[in-house]
């Protein structure tokens, strides 16, 4: 796992670096820019072949914070490199900080250009090194200009640790922001080039170790509540199936879903907990379904039977609980979600509420008691606004926070679907989801997920190691992710369906085999 820092963090380990550890700071800028001018040439060599990179011309904007020198450096270093670089400095030179001052001084003493009136069209790479992570308010006037003159020019574009005008925190545009292709980014990623807009205006991000650590000199954690995103080598993690297993060995899935002329939902639910592994799935649905989901699904148990002594049966026979897909939010479905959710809970069983049993809960919030540290929610934003009583556009404003005021509230593990998932739980372990892709927003994706957290569960019953269950959720989440990723890449955003995701878990799982012998 990678970790995943707010603004506030990223300013204190900067701090503890500095201070705590005796690194100057115009060191950490100098291995900055390095970072940074080392990829712009790697494009330009891409682009041209190495060696031939006369015709290029680079512009490098700089404030005067010191992102500001950093820009000042990496156009210093490109120029002594042999590449036409030009600095144009926006805003007032007397407010420049003390090691951006230094860096002036270093460029002028290796007589790098200077632009006053840059005509933006001739460059063929414009460098952002505008304003760090810690802008917070909008960009308005001279600035809002010349962000838009950059965006507009024809260039290739390179940001400087996020993008001028981006959030840190949340990802939102604040006014205009910088549309970078590339952006270097130093130490550890930043939460606002996760979290969407951000992260679509940060192009292809770069995270350069520039030698600021999480550790103070005693060996703690400097920001010990950060976040993290889970990467392709972390499924060795995923437990090994015991070679003396059996299918109850595996894990009993029991799946409360499906109404009257809604099967879809259950089928494709218990279709991605089988494919993920589970050993067996059992549908507790409407008797209306038995033919088409035994049909589509003769790998799954089905059974409509609904009295106490059938639940309290099907109740011990089962190791995970599924909540909800297509469940219906009247009538028999109501009834069927609040009996499983007021046992399992009783029960200790790990329960995965999805769909419309986020629904009934909504319109039930009494209900609430019955969540616990085992249940996970999967809401998306409209089942959540229904949920916290919050309209999408103030969820989607920090989604971070709005997902741990609820999983604090609830008591259970919060997964917040957006186009970038956000997982925590009351104890505020926090993971960003960056697998997947638009194609992903689909009908059906969500009862995928559902399945995929199921059999992820399943998968560490008889495992001797203990992971959090937010832990479970969040990689889960992101092995659904490498499904929608492996599904565009076979039909495209366009054509890809949640069925396609399904599909590709058997070769996501079979990359986590490969990982885990490696």
């Amino acid at each position: 796992m990678k970790k995943v820092v707010t603004c506030s963090q990223m300013k204190l380990l900067d701090h503890g670096t500095i201070h705590n550890m005796h690194v100057p700071s115009l060191v950490l800028m100098e291995r900055a820019a390095l970072a940074t001018a080392e990829e712009i040439r790697k494009y330009l060599e891409k682009k041209n072949g190495s060696g031939n990179l006369k015709k290029e011309r680079i512009l490098t904007v700089c404030g005067f914070g010191n992102n500001g020198g950093d820009g000042i450096a990496i156009a210093r270093l490109l120029h002594l490199a042999g590449i036409r670089s030009e600095i144009y400095l926006a805003g007032n030179p007397d407010k420049m900080t003390e090691e951006t001052r230094h860096q002036w001084d270093i460029a002028m003493s290796y007589q790098v250009p200077v632009m006053n009136n840059p005509v933006w069209d001739e460059y063929t790479v414009i460098v952002d090194g505008i304003f760090g992570v810690g802008l917070s308010r909008e960009i308005t006037g001279n600035y809002k200009e010349i962000i838009d003159h950059m965006n507009e020019a024809p260039a290739y574009k390179a940001a400087v640790d996020i993008p001028s005008g981006i959030h840190g925190d949340t990802g939102a545009v604040l006014g205009t922001a910088f549309e970078a292709d590339l952006t270097v980014t130093f130490a550890y990623k930043k939460r606002g080039l996760c979290l969407y807009p951000g992260r679509a205006y940060a192009g292809r991000t770069v995270v350069a170790d520039i030698g600021i650590y999480d550790r103070d000199r005693d060996g703690s954690e400097l920001a010990s509540k950060a976040a993290w995103h889970i990467e392709k080598s972390d499924m060795k993690t995923l437990p090994a199936r015991k070679p003396w297993g059996n299918k109850g060995t595996f894990g009993k899935v029991l799946l409360v879903a499906g109404s009257k002329g809604m099967c879809g939902a259950a089928c494709l639910s218990a279709s991605a907990a089988l494919h993920g592994g589970a050993g067996m799935v059992k549908i507790q649905t409407v008797e209306e379904n038995r033919i088409p989901l035994q049909s589509l699904l003769p790998e799954a148990m089905l059974t409509s039977e609904f009295d106490e002594e059938a639940n309290k049966k099907n109740l011990n026979w089962c190791d995970v609980l599924v909540i909800g897909p297509g469940l219906g939010t009247e009538g028999s479905g109501k009834e069927r979600m609040l009996w499983f959710l007021e046992n399992g809970a009783k029960a200790g069983k790990p329960v995965i509420l999805d769909a419309d049993g986020l629904n009934i809960l909504a319109m039930h919030p009494q209900w609430m008691k019955f969540i616990g540290e085992q249940t996970i929610l999967t809401p998306h934003m409209g089942e959540m606004s229904r949920l916290c009583g919050l309209n999408v556009s103030e969820l989607k404003e920090d989604p971070v926070a709005r997902a741990y005021q609820y999983a604090e509230k609830s008591g259970g593990v919060l997964v917040l679907k957006d186009a970038c998932t956000v997982v925590t739980d009351r104890n505020e372990k926090l993971y960003l989801n960056l697998s997947g892709n638009s194609g992903m927003a689909t009908a059906g994706s969500g009862d995928v997920l559902s399945g995929i957290i199921a059999s992820v569960l399943c998968m560490y019953l008889s495992c001797e190691e203990e992971r959090e269950l937010s832990y479970k959720a969040a990689m889960a989440v992101y092995i659904h992710g490498l499904c929608g990723d492996i599904a565009r890449e076979k039909k495209g955003s366009h054509g890809m369906t949640a069925k396609d995701m399904i599909e590709a878990l058997p070769e996501v799982l079979k990359l986590a085999e490969v990982q885990s012998k490696g």
